[in-house]
């Protein structure tokens, strides 16, 4: 739609983190690694003036949408619901929505796509995964640091806390960069496209996820020191030994399936108490 039939101008707004991507091939670019269909259960975060719901909606025409920032409802609206009858637009907050109701009417695993405001990428992925085993697969826009976050393997500087929870639930694929200039304001960093699938079957299923989680965050809380030094509150050396885990090396040496294993005998021992 241009904008001189646009129900007025909207201005990107920093308190939501808006900006708006506006580089066409990057969209097309998008649009081509998400391969819509159909008959997916489509849903994007953050649409924005829907400069990529365009291009998703002209193939899943019953496409869900969440935005946060209500003077924009109106703009996806005029933009769509003409051509589009079954377009749905749910203005709220998607740290806080249930995307489970996304499923009541369509059976079908949820595919999420997002543009996401960079101050509430990691939680929002964390509220996402709490869904994995009802999601085929998500394509996010972040900044570039947290995709290569995300996909960092043992060793890499990168890795820490949130790889090993996303690769936990996920495959994490990182896609392609896209630069400043394709935003409207343009971002002060790099951004990044990444495919994060849910896994079929755990790959390492813990036996207690929360003392996973614990053990990892408190593991990179001081990601300098050794193992024995950093877990020493929560488990022993030699216990840690007792996995064939060296507990002389830091934090990013240790491979999912290690913290698993030392997480598995952190809850037994808890539980023995």
């Amino acid at each position: 739609m241009s904008k001189q039939n646009a129900p007025y101008e909207h201005r990107a707004r920093k308190r939501f983190g808006q900006n708006f991507l506006e580089d066409h091939n990057i969209i097309r670019r998008i649009v081509k690694a998400i391969a819509p269909k159909p008959e997916n259960n489509l849903v994007e975060i953050g649409p924005g003036k829907g400069a990529i719901t365009e291009q998703l909606i002209s193939q899943c025409p019953d496409m869900n949408v969440i935005e946060l920032d209500r003077d924009l409802i109106p703009i996806l609206l005029s933009k769509f619901i003409v051509d589009y009858p079954d377009f749905k637009v749910h203005q709220t907050d998607a740290l806080k929505f249930d995307f489970a109701t996304l499923l009541e009417n369509k059976k079908t695993p949820l595919r999420i796509v997002g543009n996401l405001p960079y101050n509430i990428s990691t939680p929002l992925i964390f509220h996402l995964l709490t869904y994995y085993n009802k999601i085929k697969d998500m394509h996010f826009m972040l900044q570039k640091e947290v995709v290569l976050r995300l996909a960092a393997k043992p060793g890499e500087k990168n890795y820490g806390r949130l790889s090993i929870m996303v690769q936990y639930y996920c495959e994490v694929e990182n896609l392609f960069l896209v630069p400043p200039e394709s935003f409207d304001p343009q971002p002060k960093v790099d951004s990044a496209i990444v495919r994060l699938v849910p896994h079929a079957t755990l790959p390492h299923p813990a036996k207690d996820i929360k003392t996973l989680e614990k053990l990892v965050n408190v593991a990179f809380q001081q990601r300098r020191k050794t193992l024995r030094n950093s877990l020493k509150q929560l488990i022993s050396a030699d216990e840690i030994e007792e996995l064939n885990i060296d507990s002389s090396v830091r934090p990013e040496r240790l491979t999912l399936a290690e913290y698993v294993a030392i997480s598995d005998k952190l809850y037994e021992k808890l539980n023995l108490q």
